[in-house]
């Protein structure tokens, strides 16, 4: 079963299941790639019709479309891929799309990280601004397996992990391009080490805690497609003040003041 919800981003609306939402974390990704938190947008290279600049942006593994709507939103002009493995997920992506009215602006496609990680399926390599992702967190056989198909293949790595994210962004990207995403801190071993093989110099790092004072359980990242060596430590968020209000920056993020 599935419901629809208000984002509170202008207008937008998503279609999700009764069971399974978004999180904060997709919020921080697509505000960190719009350059609301210190890093770094992606350059608007691409041109329209009549010579314009937009923002090329894909969003991998875009489940509900939530990155690719409030992305889209706060880049103005950006024109927005979703790669969604799961048809049914996919549908419900594309249905928001219809529902929002922004068939102009974002587009969804049913394919398997792995599939464009490998170069055989994917016919637009090379011709994106900005990849984002919010990828599954854990090892194919780590944590405790959720009773949810859906919420498993979300939270674990399954056909894809890290290692095929990092490449099939590098294969989408343009030379230049930036690749955005959101983790866990405890795996940023890994995320360097498969960014690199890949071709994607990690750039800037912004560590976020749940509540202030307390350790980072969110990490954003960005890197750049051929770039130079060298990371930039950005400021870190919280998400909660001590007293488990929201922090002024988390509702500037979410628009709310």
């Amino acid at each position: 079963m599935c419901r629809t919800d208000r984002t509170g981003f202008g207008d937008i609306k998503v279609i999700q299941r009764n069971d399974f939402g978004y999180g904060v974390d997709a919020v921080l990704l697509a505000a960190f790639a719009a350059g609301e938190t210190g890093a770094a947008a992606a350059y608007p290279s691409s041109k329209d019709e009549d010579g314009r600049s937009f923002v090329r942006a894909a969003d991998l593994g875009t489940d509900c479309g939530i990155v690719a709507f409030i992305y889209a939103h706060k880049v103005a002009g950006s024109k927005v891929l979703g790669v969604e493995k799961r048809e049914e997920a996919a549908d419900r992506a594309r249905r928001a799309v219809d529902l929002n009215g922004m068939e102009d602006r974002i587009s969804i496609i049913t394919s398997d990280v792995a599939d464009i990680a490998d170069g055989d399926s994917f016919e637009e390599a090379g011709t994106f601004d900005a990849v984002l992702s919010n990828p599954p967190y854990f090892r194919k056989d780590a944590a405790i397996p959720s009773t949810s198909a859906d919420r498993y293949t979300a939270r674990h790595e399954t056909t894809a992990g890290i290692g095929e994210f990092a490449k099939a962004a590098s294969l989408m990207l343009k030379r230049g391009g930036r690749f955005y995403l959101v983790h866990r801190p405890e795996r940023l071993t890994d995320i360097f080490v498969s960014l690199r093989a890949a071709g994607l110099e990690p750039k800037e790092l912004q560590l976020v805690s749940p509540r202030e004072g307390e350790a980072a359980n969110i990490a954003l990242i960005s890197a750049v497609k051929g770039g130079g060596p060298g990371l930039k430590m950005l400021c870190g968020l919280a998400v909660h003040t001590a007293d488990n209000g929201y922090t002024q920056e988390i509702l500037r993020i979410y628009e709310r003041q």
